[in-house]
């Protein structure tokens, strides 16, 4: 199933009707690897701020995209269902936020952490802070 179908499927099993605003939204995203609010507004230049503020916020409870935080900010991208689980590594200097692939070794030492903790562990983000090659 392609990035479109699993958009439009996502918003048929919640009843929420595609529309021009959450169609932009999600191509946006679709075409960039993260982006920030503003990056997100400014990609939507046909549609008001309001109208994307509003389907940020529907989108992320549906899980078609999450924050990353970066410090105090954030940015986003679309979530897990469009593209593998990864972590990412954020520049405290320039603001570059880079993937990082999943790492098995990391993500069972994440559940045997949980599960000793009788937690059942349903999701979970990594964020790292520090320097990029550029900024060191």
């Amino acid at each position: 199933m392609n990035s479109q179908n699993i958009f439009e499927n996502a918003l048929k099993q919640n009843h929420i009707s595609l529309t021009k605003p959450r169609q932009a939204v999600f191509d946006a995203l679709q075409h960039h690897k993260s982006l920030s609010m503003a990056e997100l507004v400014s990609a939507c230049s046909d549609v008001d701020r309001a109208s994307v503020y509003r389907t940020t916020d529907t989108f992320e409870k549906l899980g078609i995209i999450m924050r990353i935080p970066t410090g105090w900010k954030y940015r986003l991208e679309l979530g897990e269902a469009f593209h593998e689980h990864h972590h990412h590594a954020t520049c405290s200097s320039c603001g570059a936020s880079i993937a990082l692939p999943e790492d098995p070794a990391l993500e069972r030492r994440l559940q045997d952490l949980a599960h000793r903790r009788n937690f059942t562990l349903t999701s979970h983000q990594i964020e790292l802070t520090g320097l990029c090659e550029t900024c060191q």
